[in-house]
């Protein structure tokens, strides 16, 4: 009998790759000229935050990203700050900006572009697993880091947690499982986002939203990621109990991305948040 080929794991290889990349630039690079342009930076994280939690309309953290591992290029002609424009003018409730350049031709360069561009608020979205990327993502103009949870064990995601709020950042700490959800709020996430498609096989699925919104406490913001392409994606979510949508591939492979921001927006404007059914702590 043939034994089962085990798919890739992508995640670990991602994070791996990350590390090196963060240890290399580390070396590379002069640290008190990156602490002195952090400290010039002024973050809003509570902008970013309240921006997630508006009542009314649809709050949207609008992507730019060039390439998935899943899909491979999203958009050939990739100008990330004239993309942030189109989504600012379209009612992007934050911005998320992939910085991550091995597989998804991200750079730090175009978190810098977007921050300049606009003023909504900005995500650093990458595979962070040191301070030191925390510190760059403020030097960088980034209002919130993304962290994700399968790429983190309790102690070092509860450390970049803590080293974001000291560098004035907002953490959206990303999970796709209940054991995930728990150790998040347990490290003191108050901004979680499920993301429906698992980093480890790249496979969506939009029930895994819909199982765990009933486990996010009521004070948590609840962020809905990934596989989300029409209105009615949205908008049942939205009646489930989520405050905001993280969309990018969706809008990527459109000609004009912010235009379908403001088409999404448009359809689900008058949908009220819906209570969550539990409330509690992930069990």
């Amino acid at each position: 009998m043939t034994p089962a080929v085990r798919p890739p794991d992508v995640l670990a290889a991602i994070v791996e790759a990350a590390r090196r990349g963060a240890e290399d630039r580390r070396a590379a690079g002069d640290g008190r000229a990156l602490e002195r342009a952090a400290a010039a930076r002024e973050p809003r994280r509570e902008l970013f935050r309240a921006r997630l939690r508006r009542a009314t309309g649809c709050n949207v953290i609008a992507e730019c990203k060039r390439r998935s591992p899943s899909r491979g290029i999203l958009r050939e002609h990739y100008e990330p700050a004239r993309l942030a424009e189109g989504y600012g003018a379209a009612g992007a409730a934050a911005i998320s900006v992939l910085t991550e350049p091995g597989f998804f031709d991200g750079a730090l360069e175009h978190l810098a572009a977007v921050r300049a561009a606009v003023d909504v608020p900005v995500l650093r979205k990458d595979f962070l697993v040191t301070p030191y990327q925390v510190t760059e993502a403020r030097a960088r103009g980034a209002d919130a880091v993304l962290l994700i949870a399968a790429a983190l064990d309790g102690p070092a995601l509860g450390t970049l947690i803590a080293s974001a709020g000291e560098a004035g950042l907002a953490a959206l700490v990303e999970v796709h499982d209940a054991e995930e959800l728990a150790r998040a709020l347990d490290a003191g996430a108050d901004v979680v986002g499920v993301n429906n498609r698992d980093l480890r096989t790249m496979r969506v699925d939009l029930e895994t939203s819909h199982a765990l919104i009933g486990r996010i406490p009521d004070e948590v913001t609840a962020v809905a990621e990934s596989g989300l392409r029409t209105a009615g994606d949205v908008e049942a979510l939205r009646r489930a109990g989520y405050d905001a949508f993280l969309v990018g591939e969706s809008f990527m492979t459109r000609r004009d991305p912010g235009a379908a921001l403001a088409e999404l927006l448009q359809g689900v404007a008058a949908v009220p948040r819906g209570m969550r059914s539990g409330g509690g702590r992930a069990a």
